[in-house]
């Protein structure tokens, strides 16, 4: 019997050290150690061995059973090593191997411009504000001068959630939380860049797109500071050459107001298709601040003027640019978009 139990545990450790993975290892553990296993068959069947031999052999046998679980426990930790040394094979940086490219985002043409008018103004002495681009009726119309049966609400057609709060149809109500919060002082100067929403879906119009508005307000401010600010920021956006021209115009919300044209970037104002041979391009709106805008939001127009401008950011971009239809702003193709790179 001692011998035929020295003879299993000598092929147990064979088949242990031979064993390739865990499950490999399991099936040699279950052969030798189970409940149906050799040694523990060897162990029931004791009791037909006579009584002197019984001792001995239990002995033996627990002993051989001990080395083996042993034994398989360090198998089952040279097996885990091997395993997580082949995975740590695999997966080891070939430093000598090329890289795989990152492709770099960029900043919008649109944000570039838009940083650029704000750098700009800032030049200038402009300060940034800001604003909800969810507002309500008087904030986007009434405290501009716009009453609810102003024919000029028609071309200002904006989404509505009921009938007082509405998607800004434009960044003038920037103007008047400003001005309300700083009135009676002075000076105010500001521009307020953003998101505006207007019904519109075509080449030159889309139902979101930027403006960029600006204010100032102090004593004895005139018409010509209007045209030398305006005049500076042309000049700087598209070349010293550039030349401007106020036309008479009407907006709600100031008086006098004008229509701001700019020498032509095509034909430097002789005369060409874009321009309609007329050599201008029309580039923003402005005018004095309406008296009853400035008395409204806490400025006493006796004392006090201020100007007011409104730019697309869209028109200036598709005039920097070169570019003719302003839905390609908004399509995300990486063959336009990334000529700004």
């Amino acid at each position: 019997m001692q011998e035929e139990l020295k003879s299993i545990a000598e092929k147990a450790r064979l088949e242990i050290n031979q064993a390739e993975s865990a499950e490999a290892l399991k099936a040699v553990q279950v052969r030798y150690l189970g409940k149906k296993g050799r040694i523990t068959a060897v162990l029931r069947s004791m009791g037909s061995l006579p009584a002197a031999e019984r001792p001995v052999v239990g002995k033996l046998a627990n002993q051989i059973r001990d080395d083996l679980t042993a034994e398989i426990a360090k198998r089952e930790d040279q097996l885990r090593d091997f395993a997580r040394s082949r995975q740590m094979a695999a997966e080891r940086l070939d430093v000598t191997m090329p890289g795989i490219p990152q492709p770099l985002g960029h900043l919008h043409p649109l944000t570039l411009v838009m940083d650029e008018i704000a750098e700009i103004f800032l030049g200038m002495g402009f300060n940034i504000a800001e604003g909800p681009e969810v507002e309500t009726d008087y904030y986007n119309f009434e405290a501009l001068n716009i009453p609810k049966d102003h024919p000029a609400r028609d071309m200002q057609d904006s989404f509505y959630f009921g009938s007082e709060i509405l998607l800004r149809t434009h960044t003038s109500p920037v103007q008047v939380h400003t001005m309300e919060k700083t009135a009676p002082n002075v000076p105010v100067r500001i521009i307020a860049p953003g998101k505006v929403y207007r019904r519109d879906d075509d080449a030159t119009h889309s139902p979101m797109f930027h403006q960029v508005e600006g204010l100032a307000i102090d004593r004895n401010i005139s018409l010509s500071d209007l045209k030398g600010t305006l005049l500076l920021f042309v000049r700087q956006m598209f070349g010293a050459h550039q030349q401007v021209r106020l036309r008479p115009s009407f907006f709600p919300f100031t008086e006098p107001s004008a229509e701001v044209d700019m020498s032509c970037v095509i034909c430097a104002g002789k005369g060409c298709r874009v321009c309609k041979e007329t050599g201008w391009l029309e580039i923003l709106g402005a005018g004095m601040v309406h008296p009853r805008v400035l008395e409204m939001s806490g400025y006493d127009p006796e004392e006090y003027t201020g100007y007011a401008f409104g730019m697309g950011v869209e028109r200036i971009a598709m005039l920097k640019y070169g570019i003719d239809d302003l839905r390609l702003f908004f399509k995300n193709d990486l063959r336009m978009l990334r000529q700004f790179y």
